[in-house]
């Protein structure tokens, strides 16, 4: 029962967080605020996952698990929203923003992962 409440909790603000972004910086031609809440998670995923695969002697719990990646995390980030707008591109025949999107989205999700994780792995360990 404290994993769903803690999935409860990290969800709640992170779907929070993705509409107040959206808000803010979807627009008719591409929705920005959905690529950004995706790209930003990605990196914080790869950072956080870098970070604690370097720590030596910290296991992640079950409970930072359901409350950081799947709750926060999957909250913030949105593949539902990502395939809705794609269909929107295909459904108003608009085959290049369809394409764009999608391969930038794409593109950098993976680039801000990999970042994220070098980051989290190197950079943020070699401070302490």
């Amino acid at each position: 029962m404290q994993q769903i409440l803690l999935v409860f909790i990290g969800g709640g603000i992170g779907s929070v967080l993705r509409y107040v972004i959206g808000l803010h910086l979807n627009r008719e031609t591409i929705p920005y605020g959905t690529l950004s809440v995706n790209v930003i998670g990605s990196l914080l995923i790869g950072i956080f996952m870098g970070y604690y695969l370097k720590k030596e002697g910290i296991h992640l719990s079950e409970s930072h698990i359901a409350l950081i990646v799947v709750g926060l995390f999957g909250g913030f980030t949105t593949f539902s929203s990502f395939m809705y707008e794609n269909f929107q591109f295909l459904m108003n025949e608009q085959y290049f923003r369809f394409v764009g999107y999608t391969i930038l989205s794409l593109f950098l999700g993976i680039l801000a992962v990999v970042l994220g994780y070098l980051i989290g792995y190197k950079t943020i360990l070699d401070l302490f």
